[in-house]
């Protein structure tokens, strides 16, 4: 009875998943390279474009400090607690562990108290300028995916610049200027990321909202990732869609966003007040406790996995690819072109897998054989065996997809919704949807998100009612 109900549900759980394909979330997660699919011809592969999950990727980081000797304690020194000049009785010494301030100390585990900091040598000769610069380097090209967060214990310095590089360290370019007064420090006027708009969302600005407050409360300074990502993908982040196709077809976009290192430049230490005291000199230094860094290896979607591997990050790449990044084919799987995979079609995207080279094809296993991306057919009945398409084989797979992949077309990209495809490369979408496919209701873009009457609620809750309605349907629900 037991072994015959376990069947049951198994069956059941198999027709609600397949089913669920056709009701697909907001946005992929592009968590699966491939999944085996069944057809006429038996067990074939179904390819997608992966990518690793994000993670906290300081746990990976090289850092390096100039000057090299800029770190407190080397001889032990002491300084001034924050905002009280009087209170000159906290001493740095490298040589004495409860003392030293490494720089180790900006990357561990916080939540205790007091925290633990990595802290410079004060400003001792003032007026020459107390000038740090702090490198994170990954040996590996990294997509960020949240904010980047710097915790201060000794007040956000006065002036400071964020800088990235894609090479490597060979060179860099700026990422944000932090200034109490932006026009001053920098000749630039003060704005914030939501002066920003689509358009100029790759602006490099100067924030003064940063580094005002000399209080203790006073401590972090942001690098707003999820706020630029917000300008596609609207407020809570819910049409993830939308921005992937955008990082998809915009290679600036999509390189801003991507980094091989990190460089924080402190330029002026937080000083509280117009002019520095120089009877006191001992209060003026900088300390982080913590640096914040999350995002993804970057693998050009062709890869669900990152490892380390001899301190250094590799994707664990997919769809015949090889490399630090999958940047190439595989020996004897160069019978076109390397390429990257594309997030479009929403879902799943396109694989754009390498495929066997002509000499080294001979007869193809049954299991090497493609099959494209069908997730955006529909299939009017549950049973309904998956069409035979002439792409099939490994050898009549040489001309698939090789160019970019459509945005649609009227065989396998259908615009969703009633929408239509123009010219291949957009929708044109009814007026109550938008998405790269018309996948999206526009109500979602506003505040109060859509309401029961938008039919938004009753597709979101189908796959559960389908569950309920089978479970019920087989005598099993107990409900």
């Amino acid at each position: 009875m037991y072994w015959s109900r376990f069947l049951s549900l198994h069956a059941l759980w198999v027709t609600v998943s397949s089913m669920m394909q056709h009701y697909p979330s907001v946005w992929g997660h592009y968590d699966v390279c491939k999944t085996q699919i069944y057809t006429e011809e038996g067990k074939v592969w179904d390819y997608m474009a992966c990518q690793p999950e994000a993670r906290d990727m300081i746990k990976y980081v090289k850092v390096t400090l100039d000057p090299p000797d800029i770190t407190c304690g080397d001889p032990p020194e002491t300084f001034c607690a924050m905002g009280n000049p009087y209170m000159c009785n906290n001493e740095c010494d490298a040589s004495t562990q409860e003392l030293a301030h490494p720089p180790e100390l900006m990357f561990d585990l916080e939540g205790r108290h007091p925290s633990t900091f990595w802290q410079s040598t004060t400003w001792k000769d003032y007026p020459k300028p107390l000038h740090v610069n702090i490198t994170l380097s990954w040996n590996k090209t990294i997509e960020l995916t949240d904010n980047i967060v710097i915790t201060f214990e000794s007040g956000r310095p006065d002036q400071m610049i964020l800088e990235k590089s894609l090479d490597y360290g060979r060179t860099w370019q700026p990422y944000q200027y932090y200034a109490t007064d932006c026009l001053d420090a920098f000749h630039m006027d003060p704005k914030s990321v939501r002066d920003l708009s689509q358009h100029t969302v790759l602006e490099i600005i100067c924030t003064e909202e940063y580094s005002t407050g000399y209080m203790t409360n006073s401590k972090i300074i942001h690098f707003e990732i999820k706020d630029r990502f917000a300008f596609f993908a609207g407020p809570r982040l819910h049409n993830m869609a939308s921005l992937y196709g955008q990082l998809d077809t915009t290679k600036k976009l999509r390189d801003f966003f991507t980094i091989t290192d990190l460089r924080i430049r402190l330029l002026r230490p937080a000083t509280g007040e117009i002019y520095v005291d120089e009877q006191h000199l001992a209060r003026y230094f900088y300390a982080i406790s913590d640096i914040r860094v999350y995002g993804r290896c970057k693998c050009n979607l062709h890869a669900t996995g990152c490892k380390e591997e001899n301190k250094r990050l590799l994707c664990e790449c997919e769809h015949n690819t090889t490399g630090p990044d999958c940047g190439k084919c595989k020996k004897n799987y160069q019978g076109r072109p390397w390429s990257p995979g594309s997030y479009l079609p929403i879902p799943k995207g396109t694989a754009n897998i390498c495929i066997p080279s002509i000499s080294s094809i001979g007869n193809p296993p049954k299991f090497d054989r493609i099959w494209p991306n069908i997730s955006s057919l529909e299939v009017s009945k549950p049973n309904q065996v998956a069409p035979k398409l002439a792409m099939s084989t490994v050898s009549s797979v040489q001309v698939a997809n090789h160019k970019r992949a459509n945005v649609c077309d009227n065989e396998l990209l259908h615009c969703q919704n009633g929408g239509t495809c123009i010219n291949n490369v957009r929708c044109q979408c009814p007026p109550a949807y938008t998405g790269i496919l018309c996948e999206k209701l526009k109500c979602e873009r506003d505040p109060g998100g859509c309401g029961q009457n938008s039919g938004q609620g009753a597709m979101a809750h189908r796959p559960l009612v389908l569950l309920t309605a089978l479970l019920a349907a087989a005598g099993l629900c107990t409900w």
